[in-house]
């Protein structure tokens, strides 16, 4: 299991009715455009309050507060939402490469992608995606060489395409699959289970999941779950995340008959996750407090009903990630005295509970163990490259997987005793392929690969290496047409995240490609705060040492120019959640340095992030407002706190979701009135709102296009980059 920063992970939705969806709905594009010269941009005008708080000395003013208001049931929030929507739209229209780019977009993303296959019994499952379909479909297959069934089509679901098929997991011989519905992008599921042989629904269906792992029992008569208590009526897309149970749901009964699992009333801020043992005997529960890799693990022997829970390991200290286990030997990832990770394992029979290293720490950074068939697959980062390699199951080195390049790898799931396992692997120029894996024979073959419209050969990937202020030296991927023109600099978009020990790796983005076909430079930088170097890594870049990451990110753009890649007037910068906050961050600290900003769904008030949803998890990044010494750090960044007359900023497009219910968008609201209110010059700063989109996740493909249209439009209108005019 991965750190609860999947409460933070980028993502794409909302969730406003239909009624509001049409109120707010975006207007297509138009055949004929205005001329840039005949626009005139005039502001809505955003009210002030009066409030200001004293918290620590210091008076704290938060005039647009009242924007903070869940626009499904405030007016004044969501007149407000509709005229920025009404200026923001009319500027782009404006903008003569827009129309271009939807084109182009349009074609890039009509390539068939696939999904990592699961294998449960002699079923393969997995997801699939023609093309522009707005949601991915999932099909099956009944046997590895069987003719692909459709499965669960979600595309009807909504009329807008918004409504998507999340979390998934069939039962251990493939009979029954539970499945989540995403609505609007929510983070809230509605969970319900599917005959695979009729493709027919059950009468299963369990509300109010969130933040859920799936874990049948080796029976396929029940599966465990995670949800919260139902939130208030009015407040389900606001109020904070707390309480979270593990329940087990037997199949055939109503949610309300559930046995509640595992629960710690007196420790509310713990979330929970089940996972059963490959043998059936063992859940296996994971808890944690934030979005730290520190975690709990409690055991519950599935073969001895009414046992107590037993904690196997206590503290929330350290990573621990289980990777399989022979019987009560339990084999752990761990960073438990070693930064970039090692592999333990722990004997659950012995009173002890002694940890033996089995795969000891490297150079690289661990990032994943898995037992299959007779052999541990690790997968490593190095300089945040994916590397995978085979062990024994003591240990000893038995070999490399081979993979294709540089790039990033995924998958590796399956159990010991079957050497099959799936793996993808993906690139700047290379769109995600499936590999099926034999741990055996070390054989790799190709079980997708999808046709796309463009020619990887064209474009040059390199990866380079630069000095923060401090001294540290950072990895950065710059990527471009072979034989581009970079005399004098050529329009650029640096991306970063830099956070919640999420690793910035390579990957095949069309709309990244769109800009590159059209004459740009991508460029990523793996900057503190991220996990590819360890731990280490990780700390570096949190609490107090947050600067870091923006002086990262800032000498990134300061290498790019200074090496000729682009230049001052030519620099856009971009991140989405906590990659929002960055660019909201380094742009209040370094308006020269940059062309263009464009934030998406950030945390703009670190003073009252963790008041909403799931903002109270991201203290362990962040640090708790309510303490001095934190709120000291956190005032002297927070973009919406930051904004300063006096200079002239970069033009700006914030980007967010009405209803966004994981960074509510009442963080890029206040930020964006805050830029709209001060004097930073006359380069636009505008807020692009979606509708019935939230934080990523579930995002129909006509939303995205429409949505990187807009984006690169206004980035290449301000970085200089010659497009042609829509015919």
């Amino acid at each position: 299991m991965k750190s609860l920063a999947f409460a933070f992970l980028l993502s794409t939705a909302a969730i406003a009715g239909p009624s509001l969806a049409m109120e707010l709905s975006r207007p297509a594009m138009p055949d004929t455009l205005p001329a840039a010269s005949q626009f005139r941009l005039a502001y809505p005008q955003t009210a002030k309050g009066d409030i200001s708080e004293t918290q620590f000395g210091e008076a704290i003013a938060d005039p647009y507060r009242w924007l903070e208001n869940d626009v499904r049931v405030d007016a004044k929030v969501r007149d407000w939402v509709t005229a920025q929507n009404g200026v923001t739209d009319a500027y782009l229209q404006t903008l003569p490469g827009r129309a271009a780019f939807a084109g182009r977009l349009k074609a890039l993303y009509d390539y068939e992608r696939f999904g990592l296959p699961v294998k449960a019994g002699t079923r393969y499952f997995y997801m699939r995606n023609s093309g522009l379909q707005n949601q991915a479909v999932l099909y099956v297959r009944d046997g590895l060489d069987g003719t692909p069934r459709l499965l669960i089509d979600p595309n009807p679901w909504a009329k807008d395409g918004a409504t998507a098929l999340a979390e998934w997991k069939p039962s251990k011989d493939g009979k029954y699959l539970v499945y989540a519905i995403q609505d609007g992008g929510t983070d809230w599921r509605t969970l319900k289970v599917l005959d695979v042989a009729t493709g027919q629904p059950m009468a299963d269906e369990i509300k109010w999941a969130k933040f859920t792992a799936l874990a049948w029992t080796k029976d396929g008569k029940g599966f465990f779950y995670s949800r919260f208590a139902e939130p208030e009526a009015g407040q389900q897309f606001q109020s904070l995340n707390l309480d979270q149970t593990l329940y087990f749901h037997k199949l055939g009964t109503p949610q309300s008959a559930d046995i509640k699992v595992y629960a710690t009333p007196d420790r509310p801020k713990l979330s929970h996750t089940g996972q059963v043992t490959d043998d059936g005997k063992w859940l296996v529960i994971t808890s944690a407090e934030g979005t730290d890799a520190r975690y709990e693990i409690t055991l519950i022997d599935l073969t001895r009903p009414g046992v107590a829970p037993r904690t196997l390991i206590g503290g929330l200290e350290n990573n621990w990630e289980l990777a399989g286990n022979k019987g009560s030997l339990f084999y752990f990832l761990t960073n438990r005295d070693a930064p970039r990770q090692r592999v333990v394992t722990i004997d659950v029979a012995s009173p002890s509970l002694k940890l033996a290293e089995i795969v000891p720490e490297t150079a690289a950074t661990l990032d994943g163990a898995a037992i299959i068939g007779d052999k541990l697959v690790l997968t490593y980062l190095s300089d945040a490259k994916g590397v995978a390699k085979l062990a024994t199951l003591d240990g000893k080195p038995a070999g490399d997987v081979a993979l294709p390049g540089i790039g990033s790898i995924g998958g590796f799931g399956g159990e010991p005793g079957d050497p099959e396992t799936f793996f993808s692997f993906t690139s700047f120029n290379a769109p995600t392929t499936i590999y099926r894996y034999d741990t055996a024979t070390g054989r790799a073959t190709v079980f997708a690969q999808p046709r796309t419209a463009f020619n990887p050969a064209d474009y040059e990937v390199s990866q380079r290496f630069y000095t923060s202020k401090d001294g540290t030296r950072v990895p950065l991927f710059v990527v471009h047409k072979k034989g581009l023109d970079l005399k004098g600099g050529a329009p650029t978009i640096l991306y970063g995240y830099g956070g919640f020990n999420i690793s910035v790796t390579p990957a095949f983005s069309p709309a990244n490609l769109a800009w590159m076909e059209a004459g740009g430079v991508y460029a990523q930088a793996s900057i503190r705060g991220g996990g590819e170097y360890g731990k280490a890594w990780h700390d570096g870049g949190r609490l107090a040492q947050k600067q870091n990451v923006f002086d990262d990110f800032i000498a990134a753009g300061e290498y790019l120019i200074a090496e000729g890649v682009t230049t001052r007037g030519k620099l856009a910068v971009r991140g989405g959640s906590n990659g929002g906050l960055l660019v909201g961050a380094v742009v209040n600290q370094r308006p020269d340095l940059f062309a263009v900003g464009l934030p998406a769904v950030g945390v703009m008030d670190m003073l009252r992030f963790n008041r909403f949803t799931a903002g109270r998890y991201w203290v362990d990044d962040y640090g708790d407002p309510g303490k001095e010494t934190d709120f000291k750090v956190l005032r002297a960044y927070s973009p919406y706190h930051n904004v300063h007359g006096g200079t002239d900023y970069p033009a700006i497009l914030v980007t967010t979701a009405d209803t966004d219910d994981r960074v509510v968008p009442g963080h890029s609201f206040k930020y964006a009135a805050a830029l709209q209110a001060a004097a930073i010059g006359t380069k636009p700063h505008l807020i692009r709102i979606e509708t019935r989109a939230g934080h990523g996740s579930g995002k129909p493909t006509d939303k995205i296009i429409e949505e990187y249209a807009d984006l690169w439009a206004f980035t290449a209108r301000w970085t200089g980059l010659d497009l042609p005019a829509a015919h």
